[in-house]
């Protein structure tokens, strides 16, 4: 390998790939779980709030496995894991969906429902989007924030989930100014919106933008009540060959460009996946500096 690479924002030499390669062979009843919680304790890999970042080491162990630099126990296919794969097909007791049509002022103020993981709420989410976003929804990774969002009487309306940017961006990070060293220092102070489902019984002018302006305004301060960190910078990516991303444009999120039609799995640029629009939407006036 390489003397330094960078995996999951962390640099690593050829000293270290060794070490990790000792970590696993001495410990070979240890499951791929097992193995990231000892590399965050070992590395003091935390979040802002002192958490241990497991979900991100097991993603650089994975990373380093498919480069070949690493080979990981089997998986160990739990109950937990079975569990938690049919959660979104348990029958949950929802009314039948009944057309939404009124005009905004009618379904003020709405209500932004942060559901705590596992909650009945948490359920209906990921119901939501398992069966009605076209890109379906499966397990989060990293920092995230969900927002259910209900009118002023008690009827679901949307959906809309925040995650980990991108890692690498050209024109995103063009508009900020970052350098590499910069971009990986800094990256956890952006987030994604990963999904934003408006139900397809819900046909209210303006209701997508409105809802994208209130969310806006009230993320940093969610965010860090969470995590600990405040996020000064949004981006999401538009499949513009289904959406004209008109809502973001409507709230004054900024057009930067397309996607090269890559995917950040694909290490050898041969998979191509659909182009997308970028747009940005900074919360603070100086975010690169």
């Amino acid at each position: 390998m390489k003397e330094t690479i960078i995996c999951q924002g962390r640099k690593l030499n050829n000293e270290d790939i060794k070490w990790l390669n000792n970590l696993i062979c001495s410990n070979t009843d240890w499951s791929r779980h097992r193995i990231a919680l000892e590399l965050c304790r070992l590395w003091d890999w935390r979040t802002a709030k002192g958490q241990l970042k497991n979900f991100s080491a097991r993603n650089l162990l994975l990373k380093l496995e498919e480069r070949g630099l690493i080979t990981l126990p089997p998986v160990k296919v739990s109950m937990r894991r079975l569990t938690w794969k049919s959660t979104f097909q348990e029958p949950l007791d929802l009314p039948d969906p009944v057309s939404v049509t009124e005009s905004l002022s009618d379904l003020r103020p709405l209500k932004f429902i942060i559901p705590w993981r596992g909650s009945f709420e948490d359920r209906v989410f990921g119901y939501y989007l398992s069966e009605f976003h076209y890109l379906g929804f499966n397990r989060l990774v990293g920092e995230n924030m969900k927002y259910l969002v209900k009118d002023c009487h008690g009827r679901d309306l949307a959906c809309v989930l925040f995650g980990s940017a991108a890692w690498k961006i050209a024109p995103r990070d063009r508009f900020i100014g970052w350098n590499d060293s910069e971009r990986v220092n800094r990256l956890y102070f952006l987030t994604n919106n990963h999904r934003f489902l408006i139900l397809p019984w819900v046909r209210v002018d303006c209701l997508a933008s409105h809802i994208l302006s209130q969310v806006c305004k009230r993320l940093r301060l969610d965010w860090e009540l969470k995590y600990g960190h405040s996020i000064y910078l949004l981006e999401t990516f538009v499949d513009c060959e289904r959406f004209l991303g008109t809502c973001y444009r409507a709230s004054n999120w900024i057009y930067l460009g397309k996607t090269k039609g890559r995917s950040r799995q694909d290490r050898y640029k041969r998979l191509r996946v659909p182009i997308k629009d970028i747009f940005l939407y900074p919360l603070v006036s100086n975010f690169g500096s």
